[in-house]
């Protein structure tokens, strides 16, 4: 890396999330062009080359960028709707309206969910996007443009659905695809967004919704489209005992018996929420290796139950943090997670033992990566990783008598971002977005918010 532009970042508390939990009270950090070079405690070493900046990141705690394992990034423009319903009965108010759904409508809406997170310290986010009505242009191709634009790693969980409300699915049957079409549209997004290398921006799962949103053999054939092309596989899994009862009436067992039948179990795997889990589903994850989103204020906003975090974690389930889709969870940021998974777990069976800040802040930073398949890359601050590294300000009045900077990131108040680098690019100062205007996002997200309740109340 000798040729490679350096940013020094020095006098900062780090938490690595390495192996060990390495951490140093006052430390360094090199960026080296897009890799992390070198970190340690005390001063940077002496005579390094083609130093463009030094950072002076006194009173901040630097930590991995998060990782967002689970979203929903068009329903940032149908926030505040049905907040005092279930699931069943939010999705049945719902999908009418994001039937509705269009590119334009698509491309803000990612916008909007990218920049909440990318500002609160998201380096890496996914989209698991499904609903595809017919003839609203080329979805995948505006989520990813968002991301693009706006700077951050990104998945792109192409969804589908195929069980339209005349065969006892809950979406309409015109925001629906055919089995064919949409496992013909699956292939094409993987072959012509995804890519593979260590350092890539953009990658692609295959996603098919729910259970209850499709058939089982769009289930099997989407297991073995992704292995064939060599992507990971993501679902909803086992979020509320409605889809349970579902399961079991239709499929005659429970969720996750029924998606080891169809394949849908295995290292290159994970399903969002696993609220409803018994002992012998986490036996079943931990032994195949399928990871879990955790998505603790989503989970709350729809009653859904509290997901058994430290059971997983102590069976060896890979588990990281989600947003979720900001229909159910109105601020759209992930930081917030961090502490939601940890007061919502202490409300379960393990109490104050359930979970502490660094296990909370593991699940958003390497247990996500583990989860999207890249806790190689990325997840952790050790040397030859990406550079995807946050700076979080923790003098101020909201942080500075709590003396353990970790504590005070997960238990305090939102901690101020002021600097986050992706791929050792800086997409953040001081809390504002380097890469788009939030101004501008806001008022498009405002105004195709308004476009789509008025084209729903037309139906």
């Amino acid at each position: 890396m000798a040729a490679a532009q350096r940013i020094v970042i020095e006098n900062c508390s780090i938490a690595t999330v390495d192996a060990d939990d390495t951490e140093y009270a006052s430390g360094y950090l090199v960026l080296a062009g897009n890799r992390i070079e070198a970190l340690g405690a005390g001063s940077a070493p002496e005579g390094l080359e083609n130093v463009v900046r030094r950072i002076d990141a006194t009173g901040h705690l630097a930590t991995p960028g998060l990782i967002n394992t689970h979203h929903h990034f068009y329903q940032w423009i149908t926030r505040g709707l049905a907040t005092d319903h279930n699931l069943f009965d939010w999705l049945v108010a719902l999908y009418p309206i994001w039937a509705r759904i269009d590119e334009p409508m698509a491309y803000t809406a990612a916008r909007g969910s990218l920049a909440m997170m990318a500002r609160g310290g998201v380096t890496t986010a996914m989209d698991h996007h499904y609903v595809y009505p017919r003839g609203t242009g080329d979805l995948s191709g505006a989520i990813i443009r968002a991301a693009r634009e706006t700077g951050v790693r990104f998945t792109l969980a192409r969804g589908s659905m195929d069980r339209g409300e005349s065969d006892g699915g809950l979406p309409p049957d015109f925001a629906v695809e055919s089995l064919d079409g949409a496992l013909a549209a699956t292939e094409a997004t993987v072959k012509e967004h995804h890519d593979p290398s260590f350092d890539a921006m953009t990658q692609v799962a295959v996603a098919p919704c729910s259970p209850f949103s499709v058939s089982t053999e769009l289930l099997r054939n989407a297991a073995e489209l992704a292995r064939r092309l060599g992507v990971r596989l993501h679902t909803h899994g086992s979020e509320t005992v409605e889809e349970e009862k579902f399961c079991h009436e239709l499929f005659g067992m429970g969720p996750t018996d029924y998606f080891e039948s169809t394949g849908w179990l295995g290292e290159d795997v994970w399903m969002a929420h696993c609220v409803h889990m018994n002992d012998s589903d986490i036996a079943a994850f931990a032994r195949t290796g399928t990871g879990v989103a955790h998505c603790p204020s989503s989970n709350a906003r729809l009653a859904a139950g509290i997901a058994r975090v430290p059971d997983m974690l102590a069976a060896g389930v890979p588990v990281g943090l989600g947003v979720d889709g900001t229909a159910s969870n109105e601020s759209g940021e992930l930081h917030t997670e961090l502490r939601n998974a940890l007061l919502i777990n202490r409300l379960g069976a393990h109490k104050e033992s359930a979970l502490n800040a660094r296990q909370a802040l593991r699940l958003g930073t390497h247990g996500g990566a583990r989860v999207l398949g890249r806790a190689a890359e990325t997840g952790s601050l050790e040397a030859g990783k990406l550079a995807d590294v946050v700076l979080w300000k923790l003098d101020t009045l909201a942080h500075a008598s709590i003396a353990d900077p970790v504590t005070a990131l997960v238990f305090g108040a939102a901690a101020p971002v002021t600097a986050s680098f992706v791929n050792g690019r800086q997409i953040v100062a001081d809390g504002r977005l380097l890469t788009v205007d939030e101004d501008a996002v806001a008022r498009a997200t405002r105004d195709e918010a308004r476009r789509l309740a008025q084209l729903a109340a037309q139906r």
